[in-house]
């Protein structure tokens, strides 16, 4: 099980986050997010894959992005077409193609993405993009029937361990647990001590 937690932007909160290893750390490209990151990101330990957030981005930004920060995945939560994500996997990046579940989501409109992504993300269907802070009803995610794996996001905190858990021990390719909102003091900022709990409970 791997870790994300995304939505980082101040450099000395990510060099403590940074310490607790995650597996991803995702930094948000999308100028109306209150996490926008706009600066530098630090020396990272190798095994940390710095991940990119983009909305509708065109290809050049998304490249330029690529270049700048030596990003290792991407992650798109806007409309972005089967034929956007083939044409950036010729950046040999990670693609983690986003889709927001709502009560009538329907998993039929993953197909056309199937040979272009490396990973799916689910996550709550709300006013923004993400970071809303809430969780869907993950009961939905059981009528799942593709073999890729998939990152599970949506307002997950500490007080959804047990939930966590469940979905783990169910029969899904889960491949990482996404976190970003309800670790925050102020938006981008994480809660080191919340998190190094939440990773403790979860990934060991």
């Amino acid at each position: 099980m791997k870790l994300k937690i995304c939505g980082m932007k101040f450099p000395e909160n990510i060099q403590a986050v940074s310490a607790l290893m995650p597996d991803y750390m995702g930094f948000i490209f999308w100028e109306k997010s209150a996490r926008y990151f706009d600066g530098e990101i630090p020396k990272l330990p190798e095994n940390i894959k710095k991940t990119g957030v983009f909305v509708d981005a065109s290809m050049e930004y998304v490249k330029s992005k690529i270049k700048k920060h030596q990003l290792q995945a991407v992650q798109l939560h806007g409309k972005e077409t089967p034929d956007y994500c083939h044409r950036l996997q010729a950046e040999k990046v990670e693609i983690v193609k986003v889709f927001s579940v709502g009560t009538n989501f329907d998993f039929q409109a993953l197909e056309s993405y199937e040979e272009v992504c490396d990973f799916y993300l689910f996550d709550t269907k709300g006013k923004l993009p993400g970071g809303n802070g809430y969780v869907f009803d993950w009961e939905i995610i059981k009528k799942y029937n593709s073999p890729k794996p998939f990152f599970l996001s949506g307002g997950i905190g500490l007080d959804e361990i047990n939930k966590v858990k469940k979905i783990l021990g169910a029969d899904l390719p889960v491949y990482a647990i996404d976190v970003n909102s309800k670790f925050e003091t102020k938006p981008g900022l994480k809660d080191v001590k919340k998190l190094k709990v939440f990773k403790k409970e979860i990934l060991e």
